[in-house]
């Protein structure tokens, strides 16, 4: 019962009143410090620095975020020093002095070392290319017993040897054996292929691209090719080393499916290339723009 009774005394509910208002008191100032010291409520807006160059930026901006340039990738269309990436996304909610990650355009293009591809055959030679982001330029045809072997590697016209630094994205020739006799090579099913992959089939071929053609616009993105010339049908074979010109269509406008059910279905020449020929609109002016060989790459 002297248990009870502490319940019934007035000291004890002035004792538990003074309890809980500390208690409140030490909750309310532990929250607004944390409150200051976590800038609660206080956010920004991260704006969008794509394009900007990047040391302006942190110029600006520096007394709002910590900004950290995690990489450099070099892109050949971009303004060196800009932004290519950023982390947190625009339009992200942060709190000043939040870090902001940067990737920015590389002021020159990262180097590689040249490789060594003399007696390779030419489709080993191509995907080492690629694989070290080289572009094949040319393919040219000398007197050497391996066909289709690369007897020699250059750019710019002169011999690169391996292990020689060279920029990503370069330009190299290759000149391959020709068997030790005069050859044809099979021009390949171009018909309806993408740029990118119409000149891998040329160049596996041992053919090069030669002028391109763009009659609904230069949009690498949709244009198929629809017309070879020499035309596939009256010339199936090729010297190796031949040029090959390529006209395009948009596959937005033009039917790719009613022309290769016509080219496999079609038994008459004559009427065949009609097909092709008709597809060309009397009033088109074919347009041949200045095409970059890392297009598409």
């Amino acid at each position: 019962m002297r248990i009870f009774s502490v319940f019934l005394s007035r000291s004890f509910y002035i004792h538990l009143a003074i309890a809980i208002g500390v208690t409140l008191l030490i909750l309310t100032g532990v929250t607004r410090y944390l409150e200051h010291y976590t800038r609660h409520k206080e956010v920004y807006v991260v704006p969008d620095f794509y394009g900007k160059d990047a040391e302006e930026v942190i110029s600006d901006f520096g007394s709002r975020f910590h900004f950290i340039v995690t990489d450099s990738i070099y892109v050949k269309e971009a303004r060196s020093g800009s932004v290519l990436q950023q982390n947190p996304y625009p339009g992200s909610k942060v709190k000043e002095g939040r870090n902001v990650y940067f990737v920015t355009v590389a002021r020159m293009p990262e180097q590689v070392t040249m490789p060594n591809l003399r007696n390779l055959s030419l489709r080993q030679a191509i995907v080492l290319l690629e694989s070290n982001s080289l572009i094949v330029n040319s393919i040219s045809v000398t007197e050497h017993f391996a066909r289709n072997a690369v007897v020699n590697q250059y750019m710019e016209g002169n011999v690169i040897e391996p292990g020689t630094p060279v920029f990503k994205g370069s330009l190299i020739d290759l000149e391959v054996g020709d068997g030790g006799s005069v050859h044809r090579v099979a021009i390949p099913a171009l018909l309806g292929k993408k740029r990118k992959e119409a000149i891998n089939l040329l160049l596996n071929a041992s053919l090069n691209i030669g002028e391109e053609f763009y009659p609904d616009g230069y949009d690498t993105t949709h244009a198929r090719v629809f017309k070879t010339e020499p035309n596939l049908i009256t010339s199936r074979m090729a010297p190796p080393g031949s040029k090959i010109n390529l006209y395009f269509r948009s596959e937005l406008t033009f039917d790719f499916a009613e022309l290769e059910r016509v080219y496999q279905s079609d038994s008459t020449l004559i009427d065949s290339l009609f097909y092709q020929e008709e597809f060309i609109p009397e009033n088109d002016i074919i347009q041949q723009p200045d095409i970059d060989a890392e297009d598409d790459f």
